[in-house]
């Protein structure tokens, strides 16, 4: 058991990133019904801002303050002026749109930063839990998975307990009753967005930390992170945060032999894949109400 706990205790620390960014895209697309492909870019934008400010001698919190601030009103602008305009739209197109907006973000950020190799450290990177004498986590992971539960905590409780998370379950379940009952849905539609950019700003921020400080690669967090939502059917947050951290583990146990390691990246799509296939055998789709999405 000893020589799996490390690898466990690993995955632990990037599968709470991809809880993390799983419950992101879960809060947006209950309020807005849209799929956001630039999930990553945004983290990834915000975790190049980080970079610039405190290579330049600023100190690190203002760093992570720009991060999740940049991620955040990227994401609020697109959902207030981009997404009003192609509601009327069917889901897949506006989930290309995203997919177009990520690579925008990635293509200013290659061209301003380019791809020279950085590193983002943070200051719980040098110490962590030890086990039997070695290290087995360091506290920047374990910090990931306090903020990943706490984080879900807090969006449970603003859906279930606020006049925005009200309104955000009324569009769920039917926007145009939704509408026609008071709520305002582009308003609502743009703290959605807002919510899922913070959600980015700090796993963008963990996930640069933890793995690389690269544009490109940060965008692809969207693919873990939408593996974990699915199997939260889209709507569970806590189903989504469980299948975050099974990835995460499952990467972890692969990175412990040479040949399964080539797999490691594989789990998300392994995970999503027999989802998808048990709910269909259920008779059951992804989302429990695919109403709003029409």
């Amino acid at each position: 058991m000893d020589q799996f706990l490390p690898f466990i205790a690993v995955g632990l620390g990037i599968g709470a990133v991809y809880a993390l960014s799983g419950v992101g895209l879960v809060a947006l697309y209950r309020a807005s019904g849209v799929v956001n492909f630039a999930y990553g870019a945004l983290g990834g934008l915000g975790a190049m801002v980080c970079w610039e400010i405190t290579d330049a001698g600023h100190p690190e919190w203002l760093g992570w303050l720009a991060a999740v601030a940049t991620a955040t009103l990227l994401s609020y602008l697109y959902g207030r002026f981009v997404a009003p305009s192609l509601t009327h739209q069917d889901r897949i197109v506006r989930a290309v749109a995203t997919l177009g907006f990520a690579l925008m973000i990635m293509g200013l950020a290659q061209w301003y930063w380019g791809d020279a190799p950085r590193r983002l450290t943070l200051p719980t990177d040098g110490s962590g839990l030890e086990f039997n004498g070695r290290r087995v986590i360091n506290d920047t992971r374990l910090l990931a998975l306090g903020v990943a539960l706490c984080m879900t905590v807090g969006m449970s409780l603003l859906l279930s307990r606020t006049r925005l998370g009200l309104s955000m379950r009324a569009l769920q379940s039917d926007r145009t009753l939704g509408g026609l009952l008071g709520v305002r849905v582009a308003r609502v539609d743009a703290w959605a967005w807002a919510i899922a950019g913070l959600f980015a700003g700090i796993s963008g921020l963990f996930l640069a930390s933890m793995i690389k400080l690269n544009p490109t690669v940060l965008t692809f967090l969207v693919i873990p992170a939408l593996a974990a939502a699915i199997v939260g059917r889209l709507t569970s947050l806590w189903a989504t945060v469980a299948g975050g951290l099974v990835i995460g583990v499952l990467e972890g146990l692969a990175a412990m032999h040479p040949v399964t390691a080539q797999l490691g990246t594989s789990s998300a799509f392994i995970v999503a894949i027999t989802v998808i296939l048990w709910l269909q055998r259920q008779g059951i789709g992804l989302s429990r109400d695919n109403s709003h999405l029409q």
